[in-house]
């Protein structure tokens, strides 16, 4: 199970980090998702949404500020 959730949210969280046209865009979506994904799979694995949170938004801020707008763009942000 715990397989499963883990390569669940690296996928989720890889295809999702390219929300926005800037690096600073991609960063803040990329963490909003990590954070509610790792919310999500910490409460559903048994362990802390709290933690889960943390760690989901800081993997997922990484990702979003390493990729290149050419690797995913899924159109202008919300925010803007």
């Amino acid at each position: 199970m715990r397989v499963l959730t883990t390569t669940t949210l690296v996928v989720t969280i890889a295809l999702l980090t390219g929300c926005g046209e800037s690096t600073g865009d991609r960063a803040l979506s990329g963490g909003a998702i990590g954070a509610g994904v790792g919310a999500v799979t910490g409460a559903v694995v048994g362990g802390s949404p709290g933690t889960g949170a943390v760690i989901g938004g800081a993997v997922g801020a990484a990702a979003g500020g390493l990729t290149k707008k050419k690797d995913v763009d899924l159109g202008k942000p919300v925010w803007r």
